[in-house]
């Protein structure tokens, strides 16, 4: 009786949930795809015609007028916002302060947050430093942190020498600009009066740490090559990413400053400026040198805020983008739709959801197909999108593509021979990267929930831990806090997912007809090894 019962809940409702659960997953693949697809397209196109920024926009270098001297150079204020950064203050304050500008027309403005006494004195003796080399450097403070580095930001853009300023670069505590930076970036604005930001790329001193800070670095790459160059190339418009960028100050005043709303006020800025019809550009050429968290915990808080952040920005905004008459229809519609619905809520929860719980689930469901495009064919189209962004992984994984499908070994050519030997020895980097993020999407999607339903943790910011070089010398003893024992390490979420992917994986194995437990079985180890902290520094 038991078993008939069973039968038929599992007839009549439980197959046909997840059978809707996978038609759903399979839309939502399908949309991710074609915006991946697309991106790409538009970076191909901006590489083969060479659209670069020079080419659209008008750009010429910066020289002294004979008669005005300084005076035809604007006036322009950067911005360091910091928070006890013992480690890379010194790094911050010095590259801004050896920016190629004239010393009359630069303001350096460190806005310290610290609370740590000790640190405190030692940012106020380095920037006192500068000064007295000629910088016209200020080291601002407040009494509280209201609004974290949108309040500290807020705050310092008050100072009536502020109001001298045509733009503002801003470079958080890790992030040093090469010297030519502003000489790079400002002609834009200069000369393009409809140009309210442009945005540098980022370069990781640290990618090489670990296979943590691998992993980061291609995300990332594939973010500034993918997602800001497409933003830039067909709309004028992507989101600040809060660091190496330099604004118009009348552009920034016209949409209403900094707001502390949510957790991303970077993105916050850049959606009210653009709605109010100013253009952005990125320069893919013009990087700047910055440092990716090497600790697993300091990655998932950044991760969280993140992923949290915009989801609660689009709560807050959706309605006003809809509202608004200044852009055409299509930009609402491209910022809506593709900017935040697509990249920065869909991606996230249809990555977990369908591949770290629909796939090892249906070992249970024989009877539910799930097509070979949507765990195959798209997934592997859209890992070698991320990978291409990244420079030495293009060849391993164009080789790895032609070796695969054609099912072609060659022995006779040694040239070829030697970049396929390449490509084996490289291409386990795309492997760890696509169960990495599987990883990672989980926190994402947490963070997504939250960010929509406002949660508890909806205006959480805990600071991004950065060691600076501290990670070459022997202070690394006194940067890393000790270990209290093995359950400190410990990260029951990510356990109790691995621990339940394994146990699909073993079903699978003993009961399937097919070889889907070995993708199951690199996930869940993936997910393990994050359970017990052994990954990063």
């Amino acid at each position: 009786m038991k078993t008939m019962w069973w039968r038929d809940m599992r007839s009549l409702l439980i197959v046909p949930m997840f059978k809707c659960l996978v038609a759903i997953c399979l839309v939502i693949s399908l949309l991710v795809f074609v915006e991946s697809l697309y991106m790409n397209i538009v970076v191909i196109y901006v590489k083969l015609c060479k659209r670069k920024p020079e080419k659209i926009y008008k750009w010429e270098a910066m020289q002294e007028d004979l008669e005005l001297g300084n005076q035809n150079f604007p006036m322009v204020l950067v911005q360091i916002p910091m928070y006890n950064e013992r480690e890379v203050f010194k790094l911050s304050i010095g590259a801004a302060c050896r920016l190629i500008w004239p010393l009359d027309r630069l303001i350096v403005q460190v806005l310290d947050d610290s609370t740590d006494p000790t640190i405190m004195e030692m940012v106020s003796t380095e920037c006192g430093k500068w000064a007295t080399k000629g910088i016209n450097i200020k080291c601002e403070r407040r009494d509280n942190r209201n609004g974290y580095k949108a309040g500290a930001l807020k705050q310092g853009m008050r100072h009536s020498y502020v109001k001298t300023c045509t733009y503002i670069a801003i470079f958080d505590a890790d992030f040093q600009p090469e010297p030519d930076y502003l000489e790079r970036t400002v002609p834009f604005l200069i000369h393009n009066p409809e140009l309210a930001l442009v945005q540098a790329r980022w370069k990781f001193v640290n990618a090489k740490k670990c296979l943590m800070t691998r992993m980061q670095e291609m995300s990332l790459n594939y973010h500034f090559t993918a997602e800001q160059e497409s933003g830039s190339t067909r709309h004028a418009f992507f989101g600040f990413n809060g660091t190496a960028g330099v604004w118009r100050l009348a552009a920034m005043e016209e949409a209403g400053g900094w707001k502390d709303r949510t957790t991303v006020e970077d993105m916050d800025l850049a959606v009210r400026v653009g709605l109010h019809g100013w253009k952005f550009v990125f320069v893919n050429d013009v990087s700047v040198k910055s440092e990716l968290p090497s600790q697993f915990k300091a990655f998932r808080f950044q991760q969280h805020r993140w992923s949290c952040g915009p989801a609660n920005l689009f709560r807050k905004m959706t309605m006003e983008i809809i509202r608004n008459k200044r852009v055409t229809i299509w930009k609402k519609l491209y910022v809506i739709y593709s900017f935040f619905f697509v990249r920065k809520i869909i991606v996230h929860f249809f990555t977990f959801f369908f591949y770290c719980f629909i796939l090892p689930t249906s070992v249970f469901f024989p009877e539910v197909n799930i097509p070979t495009w949507s765990t195959v064919y798209f997934p592997f189209m859209i890992t070698l999108f991320n990978a291409i962004a990244t420079p030495r992984l293009v060849l391993c994984s164009f080789i790895h593509i032609i070796v695969v499908t054609s099912q072609i070994i060659v022995y006779n050519n040694e040239f070829i021979m030697k970049y396929i030997w390449y490509a084996c020895r490289s291409f386990y980097l795309v492997i760890f990267w696509v169960l990495f993020e599987n990883v990672m999407a989980m926190h994402r999607t947490k963070g997504t929930f939250i960010g929509l339903l406002e949660g508890g943790r909806v205006n959480e910011w805990v600071v991004t831990e950065k060691l600076g070089d501290a990670l070459e010398t022997k202070l690394l003893p006194q940067v890393r806090k000790p270990r209290n024992g093995f359950l400190e390490r410990i990260n029951s979420k990510e356990m109790m997912v691995g621990i339940y992917i394994l146990c699909c994986a073993s079903y699978n194995l003993v009961f399937g007809k097919t070889v889907l437990y070995i993708y199951l079985y690199m996930q869940a180890l993936a997910f393990i090894i994050a359970g017990i902290g052994f990954i990063g520094t």
